[in-house]
């Protein structure tokens, strides 16, 4: 994690306290903080601290990392091999932890600005995204990164505050007594809020009342602290705790002597509105979310906002905009086309109800099953614990449950639905037969002790070892990204033809459907019914229709793009076929400004307005251009061209209509270099995905997809022996060989073969050797640590889509899509 500001070892020492063992550098210029070795970014300006704990002891990584460039350390045990470490700066502290945590404490008293902290059982992270959505147009803002709110985490997020910054927003989770002493000193909130109380991490607290305590500790000198006072006991501990007496407490809930008197929670289809009191004055916002959680943290924010001055009206306005906050769930293909929903994150009710918001999201299946384990160290009755999760899971409209587990099987009475239990996961996988499981979403959820990752394995569809992992928060980063380049009434069209770019069908258009994307696109009408039949219900427009496909466009309320005059009256006469029984027929109309590919003329303009007043029941729902150019500055005169013509083409066919119609010409890589040509909506394509052709906007994208197999078996090769079909490699020296389970019929293209090609195996790049057969090529891994079975990266992060498309001389695109069918696709959310 890096600072803008410079601390010099020396200073450091001074501040954790540490004893100096050598310090040859004491001017080291200290910007960055790393406890995580493979997070190493800028070793000259690093300082890493030697973490010990349950699970691993970061001393041992300190060879490896002073080979890397490390040359400064804090440690807490001082081994003999640091005395051959030359040029290296050691610190002694008796707790490597709490010298992390006291230099970000003073790092963060350096800052006069406001800091907000952030603790509660659920809705830390999405309160504090929700804030940072809400304020970040007006402020400066920094927050914890992701959940960053443990005892690492926290200072992790402090040590980012830097003098730009306007306001602080910080978490802070606990998961025993004793830790929050630690979090306060650190971020210091000068306004606080409590979201709520649950049972998370209950075991390691003798009660709900010590839990509450301890996590109140984080405001003892905070001004400011707001919570919700329906939580009864937590209402009462915080008029109760002598030492929250100076601290000024602001409330809302459902009774009036809260300063926001919640008055009434109108749901609908994916948004509520509320309508509350505050100050004599009657409020009101809207969300564009429908369950409980959305509404509590809304209200939160809501409150925040108020007491900070913000005016009613801008927090209304921001609020009809929020954006979800991205799960940690992990969605992947089943037996019997199922979907498999895989939360192993926690198992407390709070997080299964949020498990089962990511099911009800889920379309592609009409039944909704759930596997859930026994709810353990809940510190309540179990007939009353059980009740509430079985009202919990019929108010979702799960239709069947499978109980696994002695207490949950003995509650079979609260489950108002189709069910089965069992005492144990291994009676379970003996006795159920899983050729029952058929198009069903199935959500596992359970605690660890209960092994459901058997479960996991037992359900999922069998693979072969490649598969493209595909990260459906970078997805999603990526949509916020180019909304933030956005007018606010600038809708988007988001390309999801050709599977995807490859990356899947209902899973890429379900997500985009969840974050409220306005349109979507398909090649041809059967992708568009695929999507139907899956649960997408936003509008589809079809770029290729044709005569056979306009009763099926019409059947599933499709869109289609109209291009010219034959496939215009072969809609025409559709339309009149079916006895003009259909009010209107949604259309497209796509103008040819310069790529001379489909589209109208220039010339056309008047014959095509012509033929749309004689057809009333033709509505227009957009029109559009294609760009050629876009991306590429020395034909900006042109895309401007394009533009201007776009402009006077459409003006004629607008004028001639009666309703408003959507423009749009611009494609991802236009939207940040033509912004002046938003017009009503813009189209996402290949950059939605993560790649771009501009090297500053790829900056701010992440690539979605990971192609990934494994090794299948090493081989020792003599000297002028040769690899692979016809003998095109022959080997120069003794040389170790991998053998990889991805060939050409998965995607990977024959001219990557003979050392064109590289894949990425423990962090090295290593080439690949031989002609790649259909199922299998091999690469050359002599020098490295390696063994059978280990990940090989095709394409990721660090040898990107982007340069495999440049050794092939060709284009992202052409990769993405050759991804066969048979590699399945994993979906996941951190």
């Amino acid at each position: 994690m890096t600072s803008t500001l410079s601390y010099s070892i020396e200073k450091i020492t001074r501040i954790i306290n540490g004893k100096v063992l050598y310090m040859p550098e004491p001017d080291s210029v200290i910007k960055d903080i790393l406890f995580d070795s493979r997070k190493l970014v800028s070793p000259e300006k690093s300082l890493f601290f030697a973490i010990s704990t349950k699970k691993n002891d970061g001393h041992k990584y300190i060879p490896e990392l002073y080979k890397n460039g490390i040359r400064n350390f804090v440690i807490s045990s001082k081994d003999e091999d640091i005395n051959k470490l030359s040029n290296t700066n050691f610190i002694l502290t008796n707790n490597t932890l709490k010298a992390l945590q006291d230099l970000c404490s003073h790092h963060r008293q350096q800052f006069n600005i406001p800091v907000l902290g952030i603790t509660g059982s659920n809705g830390k992270t999405i309160v504090k995204e929700w804030l940072y959505q809400l304020m970040s147009p007006d402020k400066n803002i920094i927050r914890s990164p992701k959940s960053y709110n443990s005892q690492i985490g926290v200072p992790l997020s402090v040590w980012q505050i830097d003098p730009t910054n306007e306001l602080a927003i910080f978490e802070a989770g606990i998961s025993m007594e004793g830790e929050m002493k630690s979090l306060q000193e650190i971020i210091r909130p000068d306004i606080g809020i409590f979201t709520n109380i649950g049972s998370a991490h209950d075991e390691n607290f003798k009660g709900k009342q010590q839990k509450i305590r301890e996590k109140l500790k984080l405001f003892y000198s905070a001004k400011t602290l707001i919570y919700c006072k329906d939580y009864r006991e937590l209402d009462h501990e915080i008029l109760d705790t002598y030492e929250l007496n100076k601290v000024k407490k602001h409330s809302w809930g459902k009774d009036s002597n809260n300063d926001l008197h919640v008055l009434n929670i109108n749901r609908q289809t994916n948004k509520t509105k509320i309508i509350g009191a505050y100050n004599n004055e009657k409020l009101e916002i809207d969300i564009p979310f429908s369950d409980n959680a959305s509404i509590e943290n809304a209200i939160h924010c809501w409150l925040t906002l108020l007491l900070l001055g913000y005016n009613n009206e801008i927090i209304k306005l921001r609020m009809a905009d929020l954006h979800p906050v991205a799960m940690r769930l992990e969605l992947k293909e089943g037996i019997n086309d199922c979907s498999i929903i895989n939360d192993s994150y926690s198992s407390d009710i709070n997080s299964l109800e949020i498990a089962l918001d990511f099911l009800d999201q889920q379309q592609q299946h009409n039944k909704k099953t759930v596997i859930l384990s026994d709810i353990l160290q809940s510190g309540r009755q179990d007939d009353e614990l059980y009740h509430e999760v079985g009202q919990l899971l019929s108010n979702k409209g799960v239709s069947k449950i499978v109980g696994i587990g002695p207490a949950i099987s003995k509650q079979s009475v609260n489950f108002k639905m189709e069910k089965t239990f069992y005492l144990s996961t291994e009676n379970f996988l003996n006795n159920f037969p899983f050729s029952n499981f058929f198009k069903e979403n199935i959500l596992l959820k359970g605690a660890r002790v209960f092994e459901f990752e058997k479960i996991s394995a037992s359900l999922q569809e069998k693979t072969h070892a490649t598969i493209l992992e595909i990260n459906l928060d970078s997805l999603v980063h990526n949509l916020n990204y180019f909304r933030s380049k956005l007018n606010a009434k600038t809708k988007i069209m988001a390309m999801v033809k050709a599977f995807s770019y490859g990356s899947g069908s209902y899973e890429i258009a379900n997500i985009l459907q969840f974050h409220h994307i306005d349109y979507l696109t398909v090649a041809y009408a059967d992708e568009g019914v695929q999507l139907r039949n899956t649960g997408i219900n936003v509008p589809i427009m079809v770029m290729s229709p044709d005569k056979e496909s306009l009763e099926i466009i019409r059947k599933y309320n499709l869109e289609p793009e109209i291009y010219s005059f034959r496939i215009l009256d072969q809609l025409i006469n559709s339309i009149k076929d079916n006895g003009n029984r259909q009010n209107s027929f949604k259309v497209h109309i796509k103008l040819d400004t310069g790529m001379h590919r489909l589209g109208f003329e220039a010339e056309e303009i008047d014959r095509l307005v012509s033929k749309l007043r004689e057809n009333k029941n033709i509505k227009i729902c957009s029109i559009f251009s294609h760009l050629t150019s876009s991306e590429d500055p020395k034909h900006d005169t042109f895309t401007k061209q394009q533009i201007q013509q776009f402009k006077e083409m459409s003006s004629k066919i607008t004028t001639a209509l009666e309703y408003p119609v959507l423009l749009h010409i611009l494609n991802s890589a236009g939207i940040n270099r033509f912004p002046e040509a938003q017009f009503d909506m813009v189209r996402l394509g290949i950059s939605l995905y993560g790649i771009s052709a501009n090297k500053s906007e790829q900056e701010n994208l992440q690539q979605i997809g990971s192609l990934k197999s494994s090794i299948s078996q090493i081989k020792h090769i003599n000297p002028n022996e040769t690899i692979g079909y016809n003998r095109q490699w022959t080997t120069q020296k003794h040389t170790d060989i991998a053998t990889i389970a991805v060939g050409y019929a998965d995607g990977l293209n024959r001219k990557l073969g003979n050392g064109k090609g590289i894949v990425l195996i423990n962090n090295k790049l290593v080439p690949i050797i031989g002609n790649i057969c259909m199922d299998m090529c091999m690469v050359d891994i002599t020098g490295i640590n390696v063994k059978e079975g280990d990940e090989v990266i095709i394409f990721g992060k660090n040898n990107t889509i982007s340069k495999m498309a440049e050794t092939l001389n060709t284009i992202p695109y052409e990769i993405l899509t050759s991804i066969s069918q048979r590699v399945k696709r994993v979906y996941y959310r951190e």
